[in-house]
């Protein structure tokens, strides 16, 4: 996948928005600031949370780090060309995406949850 399929798999996830912060990183986040997915974060990166059990597993593998500041939530970093294939960074993606649904007040996750 691209930087650009990346970033619009984020936006077509639902409630999914995009901002720039702190000096140029691109930032997909739901509910008003929640974040989900980084692209930029260290130069052409790309970092997102993941489940915590298999945060260890997931920086085990080549070309796959914990996120600098974010390492602590579970976030995992990785340059472009990412290592991942289309269909598995899709689903890591979407992953985070539900990751941070979850920790939503219910009300707000109406809308929000995929089935």
């Amino acid at each position: 996948m691209s930087e650009n399929d990346v970033a619009q798999f984020c936006l077509g996830l639902p409630g999914a928005r995009e901002d720039y912060k702190w000096g140029g990183v691109r930032v997909f986040s739901i509910a008003g600031n929640k974040m989900f997915a980084l692209q930029n974060l260290r130069g052409d990166s790309l970092a997102f949370k993941v489940d915590k059990e298999l945060f260890l597993g997931h920086v085990d593998r080549p070309g796959i780090h914990p996120a600098p500041y974010l390492a602590r939530a579970q976030w995992i970093i990785m340059q472009v060309p990412y290592p991942l294939g289309g269909e598995e960074l899709r689903d890591l993606l979407q992953r985070s995406h539900q990751l941070v649904v979850s920790k939503l007040p219910k009300r707000t996750q109406i809308g929000l949850r995929l089935v």
